[in-house]
């Protein structure tokens, strides 16, 4: 078993219309055994800029700490939120930094630019590798799940309710097909004015 999948995950973000979709299950276990219903994976950076985390659950909290206090030096030092390319240079360079003896987590970064107002989503590998896409990215145990559900899904243009909507169908029906994710989702929309968040319950057993 790869230590990748020890804690299982799954996630994705997704481009809208002037808007951009990040969402993830809420199960935590340990080699398949269950442990909690609502582990946060999904984290809110700014108000631009959300990253969500798969891999090792102690190296999500880890990072998470990690990233935060990366990103308020950034704001004390440039006197301005970070953006969502920038911040995703921040995490590469953080995660290439232990190439040697990396965390074992795999980020999905989603935000609105502050300047252009379009959306951004970019993932990267355990290295720090980023792949950027025009539509979407995912990562967790059932990533050739996703990646068949948002192909068949995916729309361009969709506006915030369209999105929300495509993103919940993807999700969970790709989770549905991993012993290792699941037992609900949360899913995060992130416009120029406002971030709406739900959550999704799906079967426990």
């Amino acid at each position: 078993m790869s230590i990748m999948s020890y804690n299982g995950s799954a996630m994705l973000a997704m481009v809208g219309r002037d808007c951009v979709a990040i969402a993830s299950d809420t199960q935590l276990s340990a080699n398949g055994q269950m442990i909690s219903t609502d582990f946060q994976r999904v984290h809110m950076v700014n108000n631009n800029v959300m990253i969500g985390m798969s891999g090792l659950a102690t190296d999500v909290q880890t990072l998470w700490a990690d990233f935060r206090a990366r990103t308020k030096m950034y704001k004390l030092r440039e006197e301005r939120d970070i953006s969502p390319r920038a911040f995703a240079h921040m995490v590469s360079s953080a995660l290439y930094q232990r190439r040697f003896g990396p965390y074992f987590i795999e980020p999905v970064i989603a935000g609105i630019d502050p300047d252009t107002k379009k959306p951004y989503v970019c993932s990267t590998d355990i290295i720090g590798c980023i792949e950027k896409s025009p539509n979407f990215v995912v990562a967790g145990t059932c990533t050739e799940n996703l990646y068949g559900m948002c192909e068949t899904l995916f729309r361009p243009d969709m506006d915030a309710d369209d999105l929300f909507e495509t993103v919940a169908q993807a999700l969970v029906n790709a989770f549905d097909r991993d012993a290792y994710s699941g037992q609900g989702a949360i899913v995060h929309i992130l416009t120029p004015t406002e971030l709406i968040t739900r959550t999704i319950k799906t079967r426990t057993d």
